[in-house]
């Protein structure tokens, strides 16, 4: 019998649209379903970046999650829960109902057309690094070994 892997996955949580505090707290009891929580941080709410002009400011989460699942059904995971809560793809960096990114599983490194780990935007934006510095400040980025927390100093120090 093959023995029981558990992963850490680092997820991302954001929504500028309807109600965005109770679609994250709707989306955190979901992730339940895939594993144990870790850490959760604060929410924060943030000004949007990119996208169409205009846009609601964001609430923006992190937190961690234990799981069994593999990094690409952890994704189709998310995307499920998203479906489920209303969200329709429109635009690129549209606002939105509910956005969850897996932003990091273990210090795995894969970079495949359907999913690229670690998120390729997460070490460079701070609606992700500041609610992710609360959860995991000293998870280093695989590659470059920056932390979370070295990223958010570096990142508002610009």
């Amino acid at each position: 019998m093959k023995p029981e892997i558990w992963h850490t996955a680092l997820i991302a949580l954001g929504a500028n649209l309807g109600e965005p505090q109770r679609a994250l707290a709707w989306a955190i009891g979901e992730l339940t379903a895939f594993g144990t929580l870790g850490a959760i941080s604060q929410f924060h709410l943030t000004a949007p970046v990119g996208g169409p002009p205009g846009q609601p400011d964001y609430l923006n989460a992190a937190l961690s999650l234990s799981t069994l699942l593999p990094p690409e059904a952890l994704l189709d995971a998310l995307l499920e829960i998203e479906r489920r809560y209303g969200r329709v793809r429109r635009e690129r960096w549209g606002a939105r109902v509910l956005d969850l990114d897996l932003i990091a599983y273990d210090a795995l490194v894969q970079d495949t057309p359907r999913l690229t780990l670690p998120h390729p935007r997460a070490w460079e934006r701070y609606f992700v690094l500041l609610p992710l510095s609360e959860v995991a400040p000293d998870y280093a980025h695989p590659q470059t070994r920056e932390t979370v927390a070295q990223a958010l100093a570096r990142v508002v120090g610009k």
